[in-house]
């Protein structure tokens, strides 16, 4: 056992002490990871079908609705995912539920039985726990969801049944390149060779292709393998061959949606139209376009770079409320300014947010980010935190009006905190 765990230590116990463990929250390689993973033999779930899902954004939504779809079809699935917004048990679930906490401190004690002078990161621990309850739980499927990137992250340690790359833009910048050509290339090395691979982003990087071509993975692209057609209240998924018409409308982004879809059809067996039907209408994802109330309406984001921003701009240009009051709080090391830019071209009225977490930046950074914005903007609010920020704008909010919060997973968490005080 590693030295400070302790196995009759409780799971918020745990999480402390292996918070404390590695000296940086992101140290992206395999080589320490797997020496640990052969020690307790995780370098493969040779039970489940493994999916594994990279992607600047939509990661979440995709699984998401892979696991509606999968359970309505009768499979087992279990789901990794990150980061969680209120308690570390969203990170796992297992047929939709979340594990107990004892199921989690069981899976950290094999880890620091096997760990011994290895050391991992909080991601590092929190994959291998993951691989450790679906080894044992063994589902017919397991969703990964990449943390980041993808040919270095603690997910890639399994090799994909099927890989999946939902969109490629720029985040993380640091670890990840400074160009869509590298990003991409980064997450493309979630791909195996004769295996599939979605792509979900309608105009990729050519290094996506370029990486399955060398590799020899089967690449499937959106707009040439599969493609879908929106309409006023349904829509049409089609691929070569194959027509999926008078869709529900899911609460997701119907990119994400297809994409999905395409993924399970790569399955052994694929799965039921019916199956996807209600897939379709059951998905929810908490934080992504989340609707917390009505009267006043409140909905939740954690839109937090600049691709999410504009999806996100998007999304309010299409609602047709009398005003639109928005509250933002986002960390320092993400491009607030190219995130907030396209939000700043609407015509919304402002609350900023100090995030008091760390790498947290102050509202003074996000006001400063608006007054660049292109748009006219109106005098912002700035408040010492997301809960300040919300109970003015909640406070302020008309009958007919909407409250839109946004920035971060920690915002959001946040927010969902007040929400429950206040209610």
């Amino acid at each position: 056992m590693t030295p400070g765990l302790d196995a009759s230590d409780s799971l918020a116990v745990w999480l402390e002490k292996i918070l404390q463990l590695h000296p940086s929250e992101i140290d992206l390689g395999l080589t320490r990871l797997r020496r640990v993973a052969m020690r307790m033999g995780l370098t493969a779930l040779p039970d489940s079908q493994v999916i594994t899902v990279a992607g600047t954004n939509g990661k979440g939504t995709t699984c998401a609705l892979m696991e509606q779809i999968l359970m309505a079809d009768g499979h087992r699935v279990g789901v990794f995912s990150s980061p969680h917004i209120e308690r570390y048990n969203e990170r796992v679930r297992i047929d939709g539920q979340e594990l107990p906490d004892q199921d989690h401190v069981d899976a950290f004690t094999a880890i620091a039985a096997a760990q011994q002078d290895t050391s991992l990161t909080f991601f590092e621990y929190s994959a291998l726990a993951a691989l450790w309850l679906f080894a044992r739980e063994r589902p017919d499927v397991v969703l990964l969801e990449v943390g980041l990137g993808g040919r270095l992250d603690a997910t890639n340690l399994i090799d994909a049944d099927i890989a999946v790359i939902t969109t490629v833009d720029l985040d993380h910048q640091e670890y990840l390149g400074d160009t869509r050509e590298k990003v991409g290339r980064e997450k493309a090395g979630i791909m195996r060779a004769g295996r599939p691979v979605i792509c979900g982003d309608p105009n990729p990087p050519e290094s996506v292709a370029t990486c399955a071509a060398e590799l020899g993975a089967i690449l499937l692209q959106r707009g040439e393998a599969f493609e879908l057609v929106a309409d006023h209240d349904q829509w049409t998924y089609q691929s070569p061959g194959y027509r999926f018409g008078a869709l529900p409308l899911p609460a997701i982004p119907l990119d994400n949606a297809a994409t999905a879809i395409t993924a399970l059809r790569q399955l052994e067996g694929g799965v039921s139209e019916t199956a996807i039907r209600r897939g379709l209408s059951q998905v929810r994802v908490p934080g992504r376009l989340e609707v917390l109330s009505h009267a006043p309406d409140l909905v939740l984001d954690v839109a937090h770079n600049p691709q999410a921003g504009a999806y996100l701009a998007q999304w309010l240009k299409r609602q047709s409320y009398d005003g639109i009051h928005a509250v933002c709080g986002m960390l320092a090391d993400k491009d607030v300014k190219a995130t907030l830019a396209p939000l700043g071209e609407l015509p919304l009225r402002w609350y900023l947010a100090d995030l008091n977490v760390p790498r947290g930046a102050p509202a003074s950074r996000l006001l400063f980010a608006l007054n660049d914005a292109p748009g006219p903007v109106a005098t912002p609010q700035c408040f010492d935190s997301v809960s300040a920020a919300l109970s003015e704008a909640l406070s302020r909010a008309r009958h007919g009006e909407l409250v839109i919060l946004f920035g971060s997973f920690y915002t959001v968490a946040e927010a969902k905190a007040y929400w429950r005080t206040r209610s």
